[in-house]
């Protein structure tokens, strides 16, 4: 399914396999909002794992009502990552790492990963590397006008989250300078699980929750609105809970 260009765009990010939030999503903007959506565009950890999508769009039948394209997280089967794409590209959209689309008279960045943290997060496939940071940065100066990312640039404030200080600070350093050579006027992200607003050096950086707390929607104008939006969850075994997921 390929996003259509311009309009209304729903960003959302770390969906952990909670499809349905996208939906509920695009119910809220449309009818409490009055915001027409006419794409979504997940910020990573869309939850692209084989059990989880045939129950949803095989087993079930079920479809998004829009367009939804996404770039990869930390929390996906990289080890079947490229078969499940093409299995699936019938209900979603994959963005390539380092891949650059014009949406109407934007041009997006795409950048998919995180920084590594442990083994059991940060999988083989998943880490952001300099090679990737070396692509991102062959884009002319003032070519880009939105990144999308699952991780975040360093120092723009985002605090570890409880837990996690011991793994550093937030962000990726690669990432801080692909911001400075490139200067887009707009970056999102998720990943840190919570809302952050910051504007720094002409870009304004925005952090986005998990998906069931909110989302953003941006207009052709690419101006953002941040949307505090709870979407109720079907129980999770316990175990989901011990490691931090819903």
């Amino acid at each position: 399914m390929t996003p259509p260009d311009g309009g209304t765009t729903l960003l959302v990010s770390d969906l952990h396999s909670h499809y349905h939030v996208i939906d509920a999503h695009i119910t809220h903007a449309r009818e409490t909002l009055g915001r027409a959506v006419d794409q979504v565009r997940v910020l990573g950890d869309f939850g692209l794992f084989g059990s989880n999508l045939h129950d949803f769009f095989r087993r079930d039948g079920r479809r998004f009502a829009l367009p939804v394209a996404f770039i990869e997280g930390n929390h996906e089967d990289f080890r079947n990552f490229d078969d499940l794409v093409r299995d699936y590209a019938d209900v979603v959209t994959y963005l390539p790492r380092n891949s650059v689309h014009k949406f109407g008279a934007a041009h997006w960045l795409c950048i998919g990963g995180a920084q590594y943290m442990d083994a059991w997060s940060t999988p083989p496939g998943c880490e952001i590397t300099d090679r990737d940071i070396a692509r991102c940065l062959e884009n002319p100066s003032g070519s880009i006008d939105i990144v999308i990312s699952h991780d975040c640039p360093t120092n723009i404030g985002v605090k570890s989250g409880v837990g996690f200080g011991h793994l550093g600070r937030p962000g990726i350093t690669g990432l801080s300078q692909v911001a400075e050579h490139l200067r887009p006027k707009l970056w999102f992200f998720g990943h840190h699980h919570r809302w952050h607003d910051l504007e720094s050096d002409g870009t304004r950086y925005v952090g986005l929750p998990q998906s069931w707390q909110g989302y953003v929607l941006i207009d052709g104008a690419g101006e953002p609105d941040l949307v505090e939006h709870e979407v109720a969850l079907p129980r999770r075994p316990g175990w989901w809970r011990w490691i931090g997921l819903k």
